[in-house]
């Protein structure tokens, strides 16, 4: 099939009927495409007198005209312009759309705000909640920026640029907390800025813009130390019974996060079923993690196990169909604390600690490869492992004394 072949053309003529009542006309720009017609007001006028209809231009070399003529000049490029770019889109021309992409009136449903709207209503059934709950406060900071340091409600997609982007980078690092303390730190900046990214690349895909700013800006992000329990912290915390019972089942929760690796919320909805008994007396956990939908296969060590047979009659455990009995993560991290002073633990106990201690403490330190750490986690890139698991003193020691026994043999 041929690209189309349009006749395109632009004149400038005066419309008769509207003189002012200074005795001039208002000059239109006309466009015809295959015939078909649409005009435009220039917002400039002329005496009749003055104005060459055969050319469509102001006669003479005055000055004025001179000028009048050259603001036609420009106003026509930028019509052709408009004309080129839906030629390279492919586009059904028409004298209306080369009018409306002239005048920017395509782009008016192009906002940032239209695209963010756009993007959380389309995702939030993908996304977890705690997911979208972030792109909510990353929309929340764009619109306070742009009201703070543009002095607008709102922007075309098409004016986004690198400085647009530095711009809210620094905006985001000066914003503070309700004691007048940063609110963030580089990694919390960067996330919002990386959340901005993937909504503009959205609006790439969907043909709302041509190409993303930011790809002249680099994210910086800082390498963060994930926080696990040592060896000896972990036994000292299996070690101690809890006078409150709530207290040792948050313990045993935890403990039994640090055998499986699993986080919060797979613990909080694992179920009977999700426990395979694949050889006598061999139990693997077969699930699929809520964040990202990923598979998780972990067999379960004895000690996981044993906490599993401990609230196997547990009233709340079996009147909710779980395995565990559970509560919200907030009161949870609530008691962590709690735990962590009567065990002498100074780190600040969270749950998701339970997650890196298996990643490191109990797997890698133990020689489990990487690839299989990873399978376990249920991470879909193995750099993601990487930065959890930090390769623990004692592992390198161990691995290093290794290579001096085989290389002195």
């Amino acid at each position: 099939m041929s690209m189309q072949q349009n006749t395109f053309g632009v004149i400038f003529y005066l419309r008769k009927y509207k003189t002012t009542s200074n005795g001039k006309t208002p000059i239109y720009a006309r466009i015809t495409v295959n015939g078909k017609r649409s005009d435009i007001a220039i917002k400039r006028t002329i005496e009749e007198d003055n104005w060459n209809t055969k050319k469509g231009m102001a006669k003479g070399s005055r000055q004025e005209m001179t000028l009048l003529n050259n603001y036609l000049e420009k106003f026509r490029s930028g019509i052709v312009e408009s004309y080129q770019t839906l030629l390279l889109q492919k586009k059904l021309i028409t004298a209306d759309l080369i009018k409306d992409k002239f005048l920017g009136k395509d782009q008016q449903d192009f906002t940032i705000s239209k695209l963010i709207d756009y993007h959380n209503e389309q995702e939030k059934d993908n996304l977890e909640w705690g997911t979208m709950k972030n792109y909510y406060t990353t929309q929340k900071y764009i619109i306070q920026f742009l009201k703070e340091k543009q002095g607008t409600e709102d922007k075309f997609l098409s004016e986004l640029n690198y400085k647009f982007i530095t711009d809210l980078e620094m905006y985001l690092r000066q914003v503070e907390d309700k004691n007048g303390l940063s609110a963030m730190a580089n990694n919390g900046v960067m996330k919002h800025l990386e959340r901005l990214c993937k909504m503009i690349n959205l609006a790439v895909k969907l043909e709302w813009l041509e190409k993303n700013p930011f790809h002249a800006y680099q994210l910086k992000f800082e390498k963060v130390e994930r926080e696990c329990l040592t060896e000896w912290e972990l036994a000292n915390l299996e070690a101690k019974t809890m006078s409150i019972s709530r207290l040792q089942t948050i313990k045993d929760l935890f403990v039994f996060s640090c055998y499986t690796g699993l986080a919060y919320i797979d613990v909080f909805n694992l179920k009977p079923e999700h426990i395979i008994e694949v050889a006598e007396g061999e139990f693997w956990i077969k699930t699929t993690r809520q964040k990202t939908h990923t598979p998780i296969t972990v067999p379960l060590l004895p000690k996981a196990l044993h906490i599993i047979e401990k609230y196997r009659k547990h009233p709340q455990a079996l009147a909710e169909g779980k395995v565990l009995p559970v509560m919200s993560n907030q009161k949870l991290n609530g008691y962590l604390k709690e735990i962590a002073d009567i065990c002498g633990i100074t780190k600040p106990l969270t749950f998701h600690i339970a997650r890196h201690t298996f990643a490191t403490t109990v797997t890698l330190t133990n020689g489990v490869p990487i690839e299989t750490i990873s399978r376990m986690l249920g991470h879909k890139k193995l750099s993601t492992t990487q930065i959890y698991s930090k390769v623990v003193d004692s592992k390198l020691g161990g691995d290093m004394a290794r290579l001096r026994e085989k290389l002195e043999a």
